[in-house]
């Protein structure tokens, strides 16, 4: 495995797990918690 595939995994998770965290939070707000 390159350095740049590492980054690359690291980002792609990043990004899942950022954009899961963004949904919940919208939901959360939505139900005025």
């Amino acid at each position: 495995m390159t350095t740049g595939a590492v980054l690359m995994m690291i980002f792609g998770l990043l990004l899942t797990w950022g954009s899961a965290a963004v949904c919940i939070f919208i939901a959360l707000k939505k139900r005025g918690l």
